[in-house]
């Protein structure tokens, strides 16, 4: 996290009392249910499967409800499961631990440190308040709204979607206090526009995520499992050339909607732009750590998506850019951008560069210890014969197995379980089943598994569905019942929007 502090980190785990009951109560039951499980099926009969097949049938129960009650960390409850498959004879310490050392996980530390460097210079801050300082965004509440939601998606897609509610929200707390002030005679109005401010701060934070695979944990579960169990690989560019699409048509959704609900009827006086250039001037001139970050930022994504760029030029399979696949994969590609923050200085004379140790060791370890987990979950179930035996059980239940049908049913599924779930748990759970049966009815992986990642970046309604959605109700602006409205809606609309982009661009693309 960053050295900044926000007064809405403290809000992620802001709850009314009735739900930190039900966050007590369920996590207290996850305790006593998550073991009882383990050893129910572990003891049960399950047909003909395979011995290691059954183990890890009781392994993956315990794990499932571990991580659906989130009575331990979801990182602790990663680690565990591997763990057990060891000890239960599944897979030798080796194997089972392979995993959190894959090449992705490296993508995520180097994205993380480049998130890490932004906070730390305040390199997000700058870009919000330069967009917002645009002649004649503060002159209008829609533009303003389209301005502050997109530097929401776009941030969102490089960094966590949790960092990026956080560092916008005091800003869009600002926004509607100074509106609040000016808009005299307004207040319905303006009590309506912190409404859809609020909302669309965390639904765009969690949409723009999609936009790229380092946007959201999902995006690097699903890229990684294909790879892996598949053998079906998808380059960086590739994944922005559909996760992109997405992030358009639902932010534009987003933009349609807050406008008839919250926007319409408000006038926005004159001067009203003083607060966001007065927060300008505060920053002052761009810093060197912000130039040098900007920097390593941008050598990061070029070296990202020059594979891409090579492909649109027709040069795909040339001798360089053969070589440049092999040299330089995502994850090799994130550590050197991460590298240049070490070595680019700040003050040469004081040997302060832009990123330190002590700030790098901030980022969020959990998540590489939770994609490493459920990737070593995702092997074992296939490396068994569990997911086969689960594929093959599920399909013969189906009324239709064609590529639509799984797309829709497993975008469907992680849509609902992220309801209840993390987003990185929720892929964890829902796209290894995606593989099983898209592998038992015979037909690509890849839409159903593509389907199932991007819609566990779901999960609108209730402010436990996410930290954003739990930041944003924490400012007092946001009935519950409104969240739920607009999340029910948000949900539909985006089932729509990824299965149809799923099933146009997919086969096109991959």
């Amino acid at each position: 996290m960053s050295l900044r502090t926000h007064t809405a980190l403290e809000a992620v785990e802001a709850f009314s009392p009735a739900e930190e009951r039900f966050n007590r109560r369920r996590r207290t039951a996850g305790l006593f249910l998550a073991p009882a499980i383990f050893i129910i099926l572990l003891l049960a009969p399950l047909g003909d499967i395979p011995v290691l097949a059954h183990r890890m049938a009781a392994i993956m129960g315990l794990v499932v409800t571990l991580w659906l009650t989130e009575a331990l960390p979801l990182a602790v409850t990663a680690i565990l499961g591997p763990c057990l498959a060891v000890v239960l004879g599944i897979a030798s310490g080796r194997q089972a631990l392979a995993p959190f050392a894959d090449p992705i996980i490296f993508l995520f530390i180097g994205g993380f440190m480049l998130a890490q460097a932004m906070f730390v210079h305040g390199v997000d801050r700058r870009i919000a308040y330069s967009a917002l300082a645009i002649r004649g965004v503060g002159t209008s509440a829609f533009r303003i709204l389209l301005v502050y939601g997109a530097v929401c998606a776009v941030l969102s897609m490089w960094i966590s979607n949790t960092a990026t509610t956080a560092m916008m929200f005091p800003i869009g707390l600002s926004i509607i206090a100074h509106l609040g002030r000016t808009a005299t005679g307004q207040r319905v109005q303006v009590r309506s526009f912190a409404l859809g401010l609020m909302l669309i701060t965390s639904f765009a934070s969690s949409i723009g995520g999609m936009g790229t695979p380092v946007g959201t944990p999902p995006n690097l579960i699903g890229i990684g499992m294909l790879e892996k169990i598949v053998g079906s690989k998808i380059p960086f560019f590739s994944w922005m050339a559909i996760g992109v699409p997405v992030v358009v048509i639902l932010f534009g959704y987003l933009l349609l909607q807050f406008y008839w609900t919250s926007v319409r009827g408000l006038d926005v006086a004159e001067g009203s732009t003083a607060l966001v250039h007065d927060e300008l001037k505060r920053l002052g001139p761009m810093t060197v750590g912000q130039r040098n970050v900007l920097l390593a930022f941008g050598v990061t994504v070029a070296l990202w998506i020059t594979p891409g760029v090579l492909a649109i030029l027709q040069m795909d399979q040339t001798w360089f850019a053969l070589r440049y696949a092999r040299a330089m994969p995502e994850g090799v590609a994130a550590m050197f951008g991460a590298f240049l923050l070490f070595v680019l200085p700040v003050d040469w004379r004081e040997r302060r560069f832009t990123l330190s140790w002590d700030e790098a060791v901030k980022i969020d370890w959990g998540i590489t210890l939770l994609y490493g987990g459920g990737l070593a979950l995702g092997e074992m179930t296939f490396s068994t014969g569990l997911a086969q035996a689960l594929g093959e059980g599920i399909t013969s239940w189906l009324p239709s197995q064609s590529t639509l049908a799984l797309t829709m049913l497993f975008t469907g599924a992680a849509i609902l379980v992220s309801e209840a779930a993390s987003n990185t748990a929720s892929a964890n759970m829902v796209i290894p089943i995606a593989i099983a049966v898209s592998q038992a009815a015979g037909i690509r992986a890849i839409e159903p598994v593509l389907g199932a990642t991007l819609g566990a970046s779901m999960g609108f309604m209730m402010p436990v569905s996410t930290a954003p959605n739990a930041i944003v109700y924490s400012s007092g602006f946001v009935p519950i019942g409104k969240m739920m409205r607009h999340g029910v809606m948000l949900d539909l609309v985006a089932f729509v929007v990824i299965v149809t982009t799923v099933m146009v661009l997919g086969p096109r693309l991959f």
